[in-house]
């Protein structure tokens, strides 16, 4: 793929400063001088009509005056006077902006029109905008520092992406005391065109980068933050500070970014699936990214815990619950090593007291030991201040053993003056190094769910799950009927049958409108039965006491249904009344009341949350949140989350549920969110399981009737499924079969070996670079896919009495005008000439055109005959490359005929 479009941004030629200024304490006098001071090596230049020179440059009056293209600017004048220097920039073919000034949208109405103005004359000229009212950006690498920061960064390997300046400005701050450096810090500000998604798309890409850490208000494109964040986590750990996890609804949180602040569980089950983490403090930031840093995972959440006395261990342990770790099990074989290497007198368990006259070898022993047992998935070593064995002999001894263990091994110094150097010498040797059993505890929590996001992450669900495929027709014509009898509100009949259209398990449902008919269908159901009241105008049915159970004769039957009404009549008299709904009493012995449902997040689109249930769910707010599309693996990673989880085990003499019919359901409810996009809001509660299976007793469903039409984007949901629609079988000329499909995070070893088949010129001119072999992050780049901005197509031949592989690769990417996609594509040196490059780019085609892109372009080397050949024929056009005249542009209108 081509140079990225935010390089000009982040790594620019020529920086004009709009507004530079030699008065002292002005902004644009603070953001010349940082640019001056910090060693950038690029083309400085001054605009500013007051001055002929400033801090000894020549300033020119205007952008037009500079007399050539500046790769950015930074603006420093008054937010009235910057539509027209975007405007002005753009013409001079400047390609990226920072706003450094304020008065935007902050300040109401007017500031609002101005933002307007400001992204039309961006837009106008494809200019792209970080800010405005924002810090700024460094790249310490380069000597970048065009912000109005008091320091500068150090340089380093870890990018800050931050809605708040203040908080870039005091993280920075922080981090020079602890010789933390960066290789990015940039403010997002008012964020009115670059977003977070889109720095994390450069980030991901961005080889001075080993690890983001991002500070989080608010998000306003969730698609795209995603998409982002999904890519960023894939190949290096991202760690997120989000303000308003208590109060996100209030003035503060929502008014600072511009942005609507989601229910917070939510934005926890996104990072979930995107593989990155969350600390709740400034300090838990950059412990969790020295920590991940290393990329040491364990396999889990089992710690074992060494200490020279008994009172750390204990508080570490006292903390662990709350930092969800687990205090491991120590093995027999381990209590026994550990009887043998210390006094009698230790505790005999975990925490490990190896007791204040430890020695060094005496601890080497027993950290040894904690390490070999498998029941432990790392260690923490807690030292206090002692007599026998200083701090400079213990950091070297745990360094040595730490050096010889695949295991993560944490420590904390517990002191000042009698531990410094200890804890120096394990900070130095990457180790890492907290100052209490509370906090190194915390770390490790933080390591062992960034270990289950990674995990997560990998889980590609299709759209549609195996088996009998859902009867779409029939629930497209229960939304049309509810339309046309203007309601929102699915009745519980139409509920169960659209429940029933994707195999759902529900109770009979029927519907009475006179007590003959009710008495006709208990008759046929079968006595006992219950009834419910059905009224759009009455919310919660227990407010009239509208349900009566466990009916078992007529008398009864009759008796409670004019008592019923009657009830009703009185409590709620503007209540319309359109019946009764009437269900078999279902009696399960040992059934556990759950509840499945889907919510409608404002930023985040369809969610799924799973709990207990009954009338009481409300109040026992017993509930996780997963985002669709879940396979097994991520239903059962939800089911796990909740406090009813425990009680579908068997306890006592109640056999445990049939956990596979819950999981099941769960996946058919993700299957009705993707391929429904009109239910927007549904609960099923209760769910009923036992030990032979589940089922539905009371639903309600709420629709958006005025769009009905399926959405093969998936717009409604944060993340986009696998397009099993693109699978398909392909017939070359020669008759040969292959099996055309989209790439999934499984087939890396599958891509793996096509690369090393290519021969080098292949591989040459694919990667333009000389490729001995992938990468691992090139290898998760090539085969995680984000199917929303992305696709990748692999075709797959079986040829007889040899394992399937990949013959040829053909893949897009999204351009940022949103409106073309970039493509690349391979093809085995065996299988050249054959015709697979032209059904895979065919194919490519009638995708990127579904996915609503008007051209495809790619850039070939002026050497590639065969592609440029291949270009040709398939109705590209070419020209050079602007960012790379060294590369040939070819073009494609998706509009005509594939």
């Amino acid at each position: 793929m081509s140079v990225h479009y935010l390089e000009h941004l982040f790594c620019p030629a020529s920086i004009a400063v709009i507004g530079a200024s030699e008065r002292a304490g002005s902004l644009g006098h603070i953001a010349f001088n940082n640019l001056r001071s910090a060693g950038y090596a690029g083309e400085l230049i001054a605009v500013n009509p007051k001055y002929q020179s400033v801090a000894g440059f020549p300033c020119h009056p205007s952008i037009a005056a500079i007399g050539h293209r500046v790769d950015l600017i930074l603006v420093t004048t008054p937010a009235v006077t910057v539509p027209a220097i975007i405007d002005n920039a753009g013409k001079a073919g400047t390609r990226s902006a920072v706003i450094l000034s304020a008065g935007f949208g902050e300040l109401g109405a007017e500031g609002q029109l101005l933002e307007q103005k400001v992204l039309a004359a961006a837009h106008a000229h494809g200019m792209r905008i970080l800010g405005p009212n924002c810090l700024g950006i460094m790249r310490p690498p380069i000597g970048l520092n065009a912000t109005f920061a008091r320091r500068m960064a150090l340089p380093g390997s870890i990018a800050l992406v931050s809605q708040s300046g203040a908080v870039a400005a005091a993280l920075v701050d922080g981090a020079q005391a602890s010789k933390i450096g960066f290789s990015s810090v940039i403010s997002m500000g008012a964020g009115i065109d670059l977003d977070i998604g889109e720095i994390l798309d450069y980030l991901t890409q961005d080889a001075q980068t080993r690890s983001i850490l991002i500070y989080l208000e608010g998000v306003r494109d969730a698609r795209r933050f995603v998409s982002g964040l999904r890519a960023a986590a894939r190949t290096k750990p991202v760690i997120v500070l989000k303000a308003g996890r208590h109060f996100s609804r209030t003035k503060a949180v929502t008014g600072h970014a511009g942005t609507a602040v989601d229910d917070d569980a939510t934005f926890d089950a996104v990072l979930r699936r995107c593989g990155a983490v969350r600390v709740k403090t400034y300090a838990e930031l950059f412990s969790a990214e020295q920590l991940i840093g290393t990329r040491q995972l364990p396999r889990g959440n089992r710690l074992a815990v060494i200490a020279n006395g008994g009172g750390p261990g204990i508080m570490a342990a006292d903390y662990a619950a709350e930092a969800g770790v687990e205090i491991a099990q120590l093995s027999a074989p381990t209590l026994a090593a550990l009887d043998a290497c210390l006094p009698a007198h230790w505790p005999h368990g975990n925490p490990v007291d190896i007791l204040g006259d430890a020695t060094a070898s005496r601890l080497a022993a027993a950290l040894a030991c904690l390490l070999a047992d498998d029941g432990v998935d790392a260690v923490l070593t807690l030292f206090s201040p002692q007599q026998v064995l200083g701090s400079d002999e213990a950091a070297r001894t745990i360094i040595d053993c730490a050096q010889h263990s695949p295991k993560p091994v944490l420590t904390a110094w517990l002191g000042e003056i009698d531990l410094s150097s200890g804890r120096s010498l394990v900070a130095e040797s990457r180790l890492p190094a907290f100052r209490s059993p509370e906090s190194a505890v915390a770390a490790f929590g933080t390591l062992a769910q960034y270990r289950t996001a990674q995990s997560l992450l990998l889980e590609v669900p299709p759209p549609l799950i195996s088996g009998t495929p859902p009867d779409l027709a029939v629930a497209h014509a229960i939304a049309v009927e509810a339309r046309r009898a203007g309601r929102r509100q699915l009745n519980e009949v139409e509920a169960a049958r659209l429940l029933a259209c994707f195999g759902i398990p529900f109770a009979r449902t029927e519907i009475a409108t006179s007590v003959e008919q009710l008495i006709a269908i208990a008759r046929e159901i079968g006595f006992p039965v219950a009834i419910k009241l059905l009224s759009y105008d009455i919310e919660h049915r227990s407010d009239v006491k509208g349900v009566c159970l466990n009916i078992r004769t007529e008398e009864s039957l009759i008796l409670e249904y004019a008592t019923l009404i009657e009830r009703v009549l009185r409590l709620r008299p503007d209540a319309r009344l359109e019946g009764v709904i009437v269900q078999p009493m279902i009696e399960k012995r040992y059934g556990r009341r759950l509840m499945i449902g889907v919510v409608s997040q404002a930023t985040f689109g369809r969610v799924i949350r799973f709990g207990a249930g009954g009338i009481a769910s409300e109040l026992i707010q017993d509930n996780a949140i997963g985002l669709p599309p879940l396979n097994r693996y991520l239903a059962q990673e939800l089911v796990s989350r909740t406090r009813a989880a425990h009680l579908l085990q068997p306890y006592r003499h109640v056999p445990g549920v049939d956990t596979e019919a819950i999981l099941d359901a769960l996946l058919r409810v993700s299957e009705l969110i993707c391929a429904l996009p009109w239910v927007v809001d549904m609960e099923i509660n209760p769910f009923i399981a036992d030990e032979s299976g589940c089922i539905a007793v009371d639903v309600r469903v709420t629709i958006d009737s005025d769009h009905l039409d399926p959405d093969p984007r998936f717009s409604h949901m944060a993340i986009h499924p696998y397009p099993a629609q693109l699978e398909h079988v392909e017939y070359l000329r020669s008759g040969q079969a292959l099996h055309i499909r989209p790439m999934r995070p499984e087939d890396a070893a599958l891509e793996m070996a096509f690369v090393d088949r290519m021969s080098e010129r292949s591989r040459y001119m694919r990667f333009f670079n000389v490729v001995r072999g992938l990468t691992p992050e090139m290898l998760a780049r090539l085969t995680q896919i984000d199917y929303d901005r992305e696709l990748a197509l692999i075709a797959l031949s079986a040829e007889e009495g040899k394992a399937e592989q990949i013959v040829g690769v053909a893949r897009f990417a999204a351009n940022p005008d949103g409106e073309s996609c970039e493509f690349a594509i391979a093809i085995d040196d065996q299988w050249s000439g054959r015709g697979v490059a032209t059904v895979l780019m065919q194919r490519l085609f009638e995708a990127a055109r579904d996915g609503g892109y008007s051209r495809i372009t790619g850039c070939v080397l002026p050497e590639n005959d065969s592609m440029l050949k291949l270009a040709a024929r398939l109705g590209f056009t070419r020209s050079k490359d602007e960012d790379d005249p060294a590369l040939i542009k070819v073009v494609r209108s998706l509009l005509s005929d594939i």
